[in-house]
């Protein structure tokens, strides 16, 4: 068993700029952010957004401040995920549940818009947000969790290397109902092998001139 007898806390994420091929990642800033991304998750038309979260943002005008608020008093450390080519707004995720003296964190709030879900630049997003957590801040732990009715997230944690740890039944009431959580997580042990199968598959090379996949990035593990 490893000796952590000195293991010092590991420093807390949101200051830095988190750049890939195809997208940036930012720190929150409503002033830069809020109305951008707004438009793309708020309002009636993107309801179906937060249907497995425990909070809703209808009013569009009301997003920036209300999930900055939202933000602070849960100590997020929320990213914009932004075009890297252009600049746009494409969504947002969080790094919360931090307990930095155990180098353990979670990835959550993730909120892609249309234009964002089941692209490249979705998974680079997520490729970065993990790659720094591992190689610059030095965690032992990257927890995902989700609503156990949330086949979509659940699918998404396995293809993105997430190794699922068991559901917690009865875990929360939320919107007045039930919610059994599903835990998934990598460890920094996971990480290596699961970093070059992320970097092989986001390979200029992996995709045709069409921008689809060659090989999935299943057969890189």
């Amino acid at each position: 068993m490893t000796d952590l007898t000195d293991f010092p806390p590991r420093p807390l994420p949101g200051e830095a700029i988190l750049s890939g091929r195809l997208v940036r990642l930012e720190p929150w800033n409503k002033d830069v952010h809020g109305e951008g991304m707004a438009a793309i998750l708020a309002g009636p038309d993107h309801a179906h957004t937060w249907t497995f979260m425990p909070f809703d943002f209808p009013d569009v005008a009301d997003f920036p401040e209300t999930f900055t608020a939202r933000s602070a008093k849960q100590g997020w450390a929320s990213y914009a995920i932004l075009d890297a080519a252009t600049g746009h707004p494409l969504g947002m995720a969080s790094y919360m549940r931090q307990r930095p003296e155990h180098g353990s964190l979670e990835v959550g709030c993730v909120a892609f818009s249309a234009q964002l879900k089941r692209t490249a630049h979705a998974t680079e997003a997520m490729y970065l947000m993990a790659a720094h957590i591992f190689e610059d801040l030095k965690y032992r732990r990257y927890e995902w969790k989700c609503h156990n009715e949330n086949g979509a997230s659940k699918k998404a944690a396995e293809r993105l290397g997430f190794q699922f740890e068991g559901v917690f039944r009865n875990d929360m009431v939320m919107k007045g109902k039930n919610r059994d959580t599903a835990w998934f997580a990598i460890t920094d042990d996971d990480w290596p092998a699961l970093k070059a199968s992320f970097q092989s598959w986001l390979a200029p090379e992996n995709f045709d001139e069409n921008g689809q996949q060659l090989r999935r990035i299943s057969d890189f593990r």
